[in-house]
């Protein structure tokens, strides 16, 4: 698979950075519709999803280098080539979740129900960015057969993508994605429950992720490591317990009050 789109000479454009930038675009597009219906202004939204997206590469790239300090802090320069791979997501979230707490308590906005617009937007973006790792023949599980990639019914055109060098390779960048796309309409269904309080999407987001990262980073062959462990079963392990944590808290009380579908219960915001 070749991971460059075109080839200008002078510039080259990747796969990679076109799928990242596609993710942003879709999710962000359902931000600022979900945003709307708040009437939160727009300013205020993009200027929050812009600045959440700089954030977030950069957490995902520091936090992947990090992670792999013995040959970047030999090759410095290659930390900026983002464009040839090397974002961890769970980076990403983390810088992400800083900036939005950080700029949702400056202009006195509840945090959670930032967060409640944001996850949904985000896995939809995660699923569509995930194809990055395709184009770079990258983020794949073991060795496997052609055979069991077919039982799979897994489309031709991916099989032959993870044909690398020879070898077959579960796609495991496709199971994370397709988790995504489920997660995506189960989160939608979810907030639109009557009963949905703020912060529960949330909540919902850290578990389903949590969960099905978890166990696709078990197949991956390429996993960041501490000492003997996989960092992002750490974390995912992590967002599944703070996930549970925040579901059991914002369950509580009335089923009426702070309601995430009560449009009136919206901080005017003043941006």
């Amino acid at each position: 698979m070749n991971p460059v789109l075109l080839d200008l000479g002078i510039v080259k454009i990747y796969w990679y950075s076109i799928m990242i930038l596609l993710g942003i675009f879709v999710g962000g597009s359902f931000i600022i519709k979900e945003a709307k219906r708040y009437k939160i202004p727009e300013d205020y939204i993009i200027n929050l999803i812009l600045l959440t997206m700089l954030f977030g590469i950069l957490g995902a790239r520091l936090y992947y280098c990090a992670f792999e300090w013995s040959y970047y802090s030999q090759h410095l320069l290659d930390i900026l080539k983002i464009w040839e791979g090397g974002l961890a997501i769970h980076g990403g979230i983390i810088f992400g979740l800083i900036f939005i707490i950080i700029y949702t308590k400056k202009y006195k906005v509840n945090t959670f129900r930032m967060l409640d617009i944001v996850v949904v937007g985000l896995i939809i973006g995660q699923a569509i960015g995930r194809w990055g790792n395709f184009f770079n023949g990258e983020a794949h599980g073991p060795a496997t057969s052609l055979e069991t990639l077919q039982n799979l019914f897994i489309p031709n055109f991916i099989i032959e993508g993870m044909n690398i060098h020879g070898v077959y390779y579960h796609p495991t960048f496709l199971y994370e994605s397709l988790w995504c796309l489920l997660g995506f309409i189960l989160l939608l269904l979810f907030r639109r429950r009557y009963y949905c309080k703020i912060g529960e999407t949330t909540g919902l987001y850290l578990v389903w992720y949590g969960i099905g990262r978890y166990i696709i980073e078990g197949l991956r062959t390429d996993s960041l490591m501490f000492f003997n462990f996989k960092i992002a079963q750490i974390v995912s392990m992590t967002c599944i317990i703070v996930g549970l944590i925040i579901l059991l808290i914002k369950s509580r009380g009335s089923r009426l009050d702070n309601r995430y579908n009560d449009l009136e219960n919206v901080d005017e915001i003043r941006f």
